[in-house]
């Protein structure tokens, strides 16, 4: 059957209203395109400010990058498991109360929507300057994002075997233990990589507020303009980013 005329204008419509939209907030932004011909300048500054790398920095690097991707480690691996034991009670497929799953959604809603560097503002003050600032940061906004998206792998879950272990006899920590987690995973891990690599990317930014780690020394050497360092520690970055992706790439085939 051909689409009626009314969904097909409704669909014209929708994409005349974003376009629309999408002009709008162009001009707002200032957003011009052709501006992108000027990266040529950008490139050049790097080019002229950021070489020779100064490599006397990069044993300190090396040990700040140590730093920074133990808050990233820290944060996201307590942010899963928090994550993972509100998720069960947050997925609408697991019998409790009605009103547990939407309290619980709604917290996840809250912790998630508001950006790890806020977080990190409010508890510098009660922890003072220092790393753990940038774990209970990103430890938070992980939860969030965590609960949400295992909640919903839960409720994506297969019923089949979940149904067969609870005919046999099964109860529901069987199913979870039995059906649920095995078929949920391997995305699981996929997420946890994946939140850790921003983690690492966050504590950097969290660094500029005085969480320490690599991103307190980029900061700083930004603040005195010595870009042969800085270049030293983007390379450092890149490095760590790049390990953590390779890591996670390989444990993710191992438990496909």
């Amino acid at each position: 059957m051909s689409p009626k005329p009314s969904s097909k204008v409704g669909r014209w419509l929708l994409w005349l209203a974003l376009l629309a939209l999408l002009v709008w907030s162009m001009k707002s932004t200032g957003t011009d395109l052709t501006q992108l011909l000027n990266l040529g300048s950008t490139f050049s500054f790097v080019s002229q400010n950021w070489f020779p790398p100064d490599w006397s920095v990069l044993n300190k690097a090396l040990t700040n990058s140590w730093l920074t991707l133990q808050i990233a480690f820290v944060g996201t691996t307590f942010g899963l498991v928090f994550g993972l034991l509100l998720s069960f009670a947050a997925a609408r497929t697991t019998p409790v109360p009605r009103f547990i799953h939407t309290g619980l959604r709604t917290l996840l809603s809250f912790i998630r929507s508001v950006p790890e560097i806020v977080w990190g503002l409010l508890f510098v003050p009660t922890f003072g300057l220092g790393p753990f600032a940038g774990v209970a940061a990103i430890l938070l906004h992980n939860i969030g994002v965590l609960g949400k998206l295992i909640a919903e792998l839960i409720e994506a879950s297969e019923v089949g075997p979940q149904e067969a272990i609870l005919a046999t006899g099964g109860n529901r920590l069987h199913v979870l233990r039995l059906a649920v987690l095995p078929e949920i995973l391997p995305n699981i891990y996929s997420q946890y990589f994946y939140r850790l690599e921003v983690a690492i990317r966050t504590s950097l930014v969290l660094g500029f507020i005085g969480a320490g780690g690599l991103g307190n020394m980029l900061f700083l050497d930004f603040k005195v303009f010595d870009y042969q360092a800085v270049a030293v520690e983007v390379l450092v970055i890149m490095l760590l980013v790049i390990v953590i992706d390779t890591l996670g790439g390989y444990v993710r085939k191992r438990t496909i």
